[in-house]
């Protein structure tokens, strides 16, 4: 990914933010669980790790083996979701998650996760990083990314605009939901550049928020 060149000053009411590979670097995880499933399936496992990224698992699934009962992946996906919530061997923050959650305290921010709360609370406690006091889960949403869904709900949750919402994301499914909602995206990570967001970094080391005099967010990106 070839992060943006020049710095960039993005302005917002509210930011929404994705978790994995956006806050937190679970790609371990997600690796060991996705490619065991994988060859239960008789799936290519290369091929499944382009799918699973920033979506709900039992869409996944949905695309994975189509014509799958709907019903076998829900229950397939509560067993994935037990074993990922169980397993958080390797779980660190992405660079500066830390720095830039502290700089968001008392400003408008929502987590906006295809996580459930059990495995979104696991992380970010794995990782050493606080829980936003808005949280849109799994739970919260009847369509998983990249569906909009989460992020109207996130925006709506803060009493935001959606056009007034800069969203942060890593995955092709979130980055194409922040998008479908009107959302300006900044990419996270390596996976997000391939993608197209509106602006894109390394990690969040890049990211500088600044809280303005009429209650707007200023981010100095790059």
């Amino acid at each position: 990914m070839t992060a943006t060149a020049t710095p960039t000053v993005l302005t917002a009411r509210a930011l929404l933010l994705d978790m994995d590979g956006t806050l937190v670097n679970s790609d371990a995880v997600v690796e060991r669980i996705w490619r065991r499933w994988a060859e239960r399936h008789g799936l290519d496992g290369d091929e499944v790790m382009k799918v699973v990224h920033g979506r709900q698992g039992h869409a996944s699934m949905a695309l994975l083996l189509p014509g799958r009962p709907v019903e076998q992946n829900l229950a397939d996906n509560a067993r994935l979701l037990a074993e990922e919530t169980a397993d958080t061997d390797g779980v660190v923050e992405i660079p500066g998650a830390s720095a830039f959650l502290a700089s968001l305290r008392g400003l408008p921010h929502a987590l906006v996760t295809s996580a459930d709360v059990a495995l979104s609370t696991a992380r970010m406690n794995a990782a050493g990083l606080p829980l936003p006091e808005v949280r849109v889960t799994a739970e919260s949403v009847g369509a998983s990314k990249p569906d909009p869904e989460g992020f109207l709900k996130g925006a709506a949750e803060l009493g935001v605009d959606p056009a007034d919402c800069v969203v942060f994301e890593d995955s092709g499914a979130g980055i194409a939901a922040g998008r479908s909602a009107g959302m300006t995206v900044v990419g996270v990570g390596p996976r997000a550049g391939v993608h197209a967001p509106d602006v894109a970094v390394p990690d969040l080391t890049r990211v500088r928020v600044e809280a303005t005099g009429d209650g707007a967010i200023r981010l100095h990106i790059g």
